[in-house]
């Protein structure tokens, strides 16, 4: 892909949007960067790409500046429908997402991992697999680092592990990993999608280009993932949590196995029980991680020994701290329904929950049967506060907190020792925080001072 004296756009600047638009500069291209935030808002940003000779469009979108263009890079914070992109791509000009600049540029082999839930820990075990085994590595994508960050970096004997988004998914057309993933579709991001079918059909765009030598995994307990099987052209493997597998990862007699194909004998890989992580859906990222890992031919004691030495991701079902009796664990990253009946599901009993933020066209109901079993009292914050009361009125005592460290403050004040204190908000987290990072620093800053822990030790 030729890029010196091109006119590019970089619409957005996040993370991704940031490094696409300086690693196009390095590439000789006429880089101009388009966000609706003010001057002031992106002022941490600006002296860098000015300094590049960047130009920056600030406070708004000009529709000008779009058709001045030869190629368009938008950020998967920017929906597709915004009306500069919508007339720009009738006009014929193209537009690609960040994964798909970088994938066009990225050296070695790609493993790419998407999912409603479990994308990051799947994809931080499989950087640590791959690691242990001696493997060049670099993990990056929605994890945290920008995929256009790994570029300069790759090597043709090395790997790349993506965790890929809906969002970022989108915007790709020749991207084509050696190894796709596909850990669970259940609805999310609704509001943004606007249909559960045109998210699944961002989902599977992470397998669109591949072909028979490639490898598809797919999780045979999901239904939305395992319809998948019928349009792909790659070679399909599968991992389930509660069948044996002729192709893929399975459990049998407590123990993970591994089938290369239909006519191998199953390989052990190592038992259930030594899984530290909590929760049947981390058993399944972890059955996701072993076949993939053992697709890139990684040995099966490689495999163990990360598996067995792996902790919990931050702000993923992550233990905090125990304060009078009380355990305390922050699941800021359940960011939809799905994830949060996960998290509640790994705990028996004495559940405080936390629940609330920006709502995605969520259904809260559904967790109704869960929170009967398990939950002892919900603390809503945030705007999806007064929907999450009426979908879920009866279930459980709810005590509409507003803010998260009012219903810290509420559910601590109830606990009794040997329960449970859980954020896991099934909302994203934009209307009151940056991010779920900063969210659930928050929480985690709130459970120290509970401790008597001074924040600035918390980070």
């Amino acid at each position: 892909m030729e890029l010196k004296g091109k006119k590019v756009l970089v619409v957005g600047l996040g993370k991704s949007g940031l490094a696409a638009a300086l690693f196009l500069r390095r590439k000789g291209a006429q880089v101009t960067v388009s966000d609706v935030r003010s001057a002031a808002a992106l002022a941490h940003d600006l002296p860098a790409l000015l300094d590049q000779g960047i130009m920056v469009e600030a406070g708004g979108h000009g529709l000008l500046t779009f058709r001045r263009q030869d190629l368009i890079v938008v950020s998967p914070g920017v929906p597709l429908d915004t009306p500069e992109l919508v007339q720009v791509r009738n006009f014929g000009l193209p537009v690609i997402g960040e994964l798909e600049l970088a994938a066009r540029f990225l050296a070695g082999k790609t493993l790419a991992i998407t999912g409603s839930n479990g994308k990051t820990t799947t994809t931080s075990l499989c950087g640590e697999i791959l690691a242990a085994a001696h493997f060049r590595v670099h993990v990056g994508g929605n994890i945290g680092v920008p995929v256009i960050a790994l570029v300069d970096d790759s090597r043709e004997d090395g790997w790349s592990v993506l965790e890929v988004s809906s969002f970022q998914l989108e915007t790709t057309y020749q991207f084509r990993p050696d190894i796709a993933v596909i850990l669970n579709i259940t609805p999310d991001h609704l509001d943004r999608h606007g249909s559960m079918e045109n998210y699944i059909a961002a989902k599977e765009r992470i397998f669109a280009n591949q072909g028979p030598e490639d490898a598809l995994v797919l999780n045979a307990d999901d239904d939305a993932a395992s319809r998948a099987a019928a349009r792909t052209k790659s070679r399909l493997f599968w991992f389930s949590r509660t069948r044996i597998i002729r192709q893929g990862a399975f459990i049998y007699d407590g123990a993970i196995y591994f089938r290369a194909t239909e006519q191998s004998a199953p390989e052990f890989i190592l038992k259930v029980e030594s899984i530290p992580l909590k929760g049947q859906h981390n058993i399944e990222n972890v059955l996701a991680a072993v076949c993939a890992a053992r697709l890139a031919d990684v040995a099966s004691d490689a495999i163990r020994r990360a598996v067995e030495a792996f902790r919990a991701v931050e702000h993923r079902l992550e233990f905090v701290a125990t304060v009078n009796g009380v355990d305390y664990y922050n699941d800021s990253k359940a960011t939809n329904v799905d994830a949060a009946m996960k998290a509640i599901a790994a705990f028996p009993s004495g559940i405080h929950l936390i629940l609330g933020g920006k709502d995605k066209n969520s259904d809260y109901r559904l967790m109704r049967p869960l929170i009967q079993e398990r939950v002892t009292a919900i603390y809503t914050i945030g705007a999806a506060s007064e929907k999450i009361i009426t979908h879920l009125e009866g279930s459980a005592p709810i005590v509409n907190s507003g803010t998260l460290d009012v219903a810290v403050t509420k559910a601590a004040d109830a606990a009794q020792p040997g329960e449970i204190i859980l954020l896991a908000p099934a909302c994203s987290s934009f209307d009151q925080f940056q991010n779920y990072e900063q969210r659930g620093q928050v929480f985690k800053d709130l459970v120290f001072a509970r401790r008597g822990i001074p924040e600035w030790q918390s980070a």
